[in-house]
Formats: structure tokens, sequence, C-alpha cells
């Protein structure tokens, strides 16, 4: 399935779903039950549209980071695995950060038939890519701040720290998603534009890293 963006209601459904999408796969994929933790977009069956699809992925790369990530900090993990652990966070937050580069991408690709974004209209220095990926970021911190509200046998004022955290984060996101909207709507009057960021990371590309061109002898 072929998904045709239009700046309009159908696309404004999508970016304001994103929270509640965010929240909905995040639940899913801590799941106890195995088959709750697909792949996105792995099912030919279930076809997706293309930016839900993208948004989909790009959350699961921040999954994926963020359990990684807790491997990293276990207090006996062994060198060997500390370094595997590494390399895996190096590889799933170029993806991450591809993602969000498509994102925008694919943003932009549904705004050119309409001659938006307006090139000549005040910059906005965060694209709308980078404005979901901290969204994602914030439902799994808003995930994991509930559970650990409701962790059995916490020691005495956990729950109560955790209520207050999670009042902070829900704040938080509520704006960011309400900046995001209105970012949109600005867009589509012609009152701002955004661009892709490219980050242009080198670490994990051979011709740039020292480390490993000079593995093949290199300088």
């Amino acid at each position: 399935m072929t998904e045709t963006l239009s700046p309009d209601s159908a696309l404004l459904l999508i970016i304001r779903s994103i929270p509640s999408m965010h929240d909905e796969s995040t639940a899913r994929w801590h799941a106890p039950i195995p088959d709750a933790v697909p792949v996105p977009g792995s099912d030919p069956a279930q076809p997706e549209p293309a930016l839900s699809r993208l948004l989909l992925a790009h959350h699961r790369a921040n999954y994926d980071l963020w359990h990684t990530e807790d491997r990293a900090r276990a207090p006996h993990a062994t060198d060997a695995a500390l370094a595997e652990v590494k390399r895996t966070i190096d590889q799933i937050n170029q993806r991450r950060n591809d993602l969000a580069e498509q994102i925008d991408a694919r943003l932009l690709a549904g705004l050119a038939p309409q001659g938006l974004p307006n090139m000549r209209a005040e910059l906005h220095s965060e694209s709308p890519g980078l404005m979901i990926d901290r969204l994602s970021i914030l439902a799994l911190r808003l995930y994991h701040t509930r559970e650990e509200r409701a962790r059995p046998n916490a020691p005495a004022g956990h729950a109560e720290r955790n209520q207050a955290r999670l009042a902070i984060l829900i704040e938080q996101r509520d704006d960011l998603a309400g900046c995001l909207i209105r970012l949109w709507d600005q867009v589509l009057s012609g009152e701002r534009c955004f661009k892709i960021y490219r980050q242009l990371k080198m670490y994990n590309d051979p011709t740039l890293n020292p480390v490993l061109y000079a593995l093949r002898g290199e300088k």
C-alpha cells in the first residue's frame, strides 16, 4: 500500500496520533508474549502507510536502544560483553538517526506538490523528525516511570517520587506534542519552514572513522 501524503486532515491525524502510537507499541513490545513484539513492517498481510511505518520503525529503534543501553549498565558485565553492547548501540543509534531523517524526507515529499514549505519563511531550528525522536524517548520514560511507580516491594517513598516524575514527563510530552502540531500548522500556512537536519555520523563509516580505515593500512 502506497501512502499519498498531502498537508490535509489525514496527515494531521497521523501527527496527532504519534503519542498514542508510541504508548500502544511500547506496551505491546513489553508484553511477555513473543508474538506481541513484531518487527515493524514485517507482516505483508498487514501493510501500513509509509509514514506510519517509518514512525513505528523509528520508535522501535529507540525502544531497542533503551534496553541495549540498560545492558551496558549491568555492574558485573564483562569487558567482552560491554564491547559487544557498544557496537550494538552504535548500530541502533545509526538506524534511529537514519529513520528520523527519512521521516523528515517523507514529510517534505508530501509538502512539495503544494509548493511547501515556504523556504522564505522563518526557519524552525528543529525538524519534525527530531521532535518526533524526542516524543519517542519521552514515551519510553513514561512507560518505565509508570512501571517504577507500581513496583511492588519498592523502598518507602518510591511510588510518590515516581508519581512526581510522571507528572513532569506528561507535561513535557504534552508541550512538545502541541509544539509539533503548531509547527505543522505554521508550515502549511507558509509562516515557517524546516529542513532535514543531516547528522552525518562518522563513527560507523569505514572511510571516515580513523580507527576503521587504519585497520586497512590507510592514513
